[in-house]
């Protein structure tokens, strides 16, 4: 089934999130992953510890050898932490406006280390949002991106109200994940695809009970690419969304329980499901 995906984002040293969760997700679900990376981190399941910036100019270098010689079905942004990182990836991206692109704006990791500087939001808003096939914020992201109180947000209307908001700021379409909506003990996401075929689209994804668990490290950026890998298979976006939800829950319910803080997903339990299957000579 393969679909190429160009992920650009920031390197996570733990393999939980970040590049290392992108490439997993992807690989997972038969897609095949190239990278341009945007800053490294010292990282583990207890918080980030340290970040090394990659030059703009050789982010961009990245993203278009691989664009210019291997080519993309779908294009992932996460973490762009600085203005002039924002501007760079902006530019490489105007000059492939018909690859799909989705944008999970990343702004804190899991532990609460800010991996979007406050000066940047509104440059990821002007310069990228307006680019995206699809935007993935949670709920303190899409607070942030619509400059709403902390706690704004709190039932699936408001996730669609929100979602509706983004689209008028220039985005196609809007997956809300409703995994920080406080009180709430059945999880909902909700899409919004103002470009489906027909016109307008909302769909509620119902995603079961509140998994209790710590093991959550990289649930965005997984949900991000794997949603991303669906778009370059040729799935509609509806059924790309549907299928990465489902990945993420099973990763999450099967996640190897690593670390004294916020653990890793099973990224791998498809191929784990396959080589059950297999037959060994």
């Amino acid at each position: 089934m393969h679909g190429r995906v160009l992920i650009i984002a920031g390197s996570d040293s733990g393999g939980g999130a970040g590049i290392q969760a992108d490439i997993k997700a992807v690989t997972a679900l038969g897609g095949f992953a190239m990278t341009a990376i945007t800053a490294l981190t010292a990282q583990n399941t207890l918080g980030v510890h340290g970040v090394f910036e990659v030059d703009p100019a050789f982010i961009q270098h990245q993203a278009r050898v691989c664009l210019d010689d291997l080519g993309a079905d779908c294009i992932k942004t996460g973490m762009l932490h600085s203005v002039p990182v924002i501007e760079a990836v902006a530019a490489v991206l105007d000059e492939y406006p018909d690859i799909p692109l989705v944008v999970d704006p990343v702004m804190r990791a899991k532990g609460g280390a800010a991996l979007l500087l406050d000066a940047a939001q509104q440059a990821l808003s002007e310069l990228i949002l307006p680019r995206a096939r699809v935007v993935t914020p949670n709920v303190p992201e899409a607070e942030a991106l619509l400059v709403r109180a902390h706690g704004d947000l709190q039932t699936a209307d408001d996730l669609e109200a929100a979602g509706r908001a983004l689209i008028e700021r220039g985005a196609a379409a809007a997956l809300m994940k409703g995994g920080h909506l406080e009180n709430q003990n059945q999880l909902v996401d909700v899409l919004i695809d103002a470009k489906a075929e027909g016109g307008t689209q909302v769909l509620r994804f119902a995603n079961g009970p509140r998994l209790q668990t710590q093991h959550t490290h990289g649930t965005g950026c997984t949900l991000a690419s794997s949603l991303a890998c669906g778009l370059a298979q040729g799935l509609t976006l509806a059924s790309s969304a549907d299928r990465a939800i489902a990945y993420v829950r099973r990763a999450i319910e099967s996640a190897p329980g690593y670390g004294g803080g916020h653990g890793p997903l099973n990224h791998a339990w498809p191929l784990e499901q396959a080589a059950n299957e297999w037959h060994y000579e």
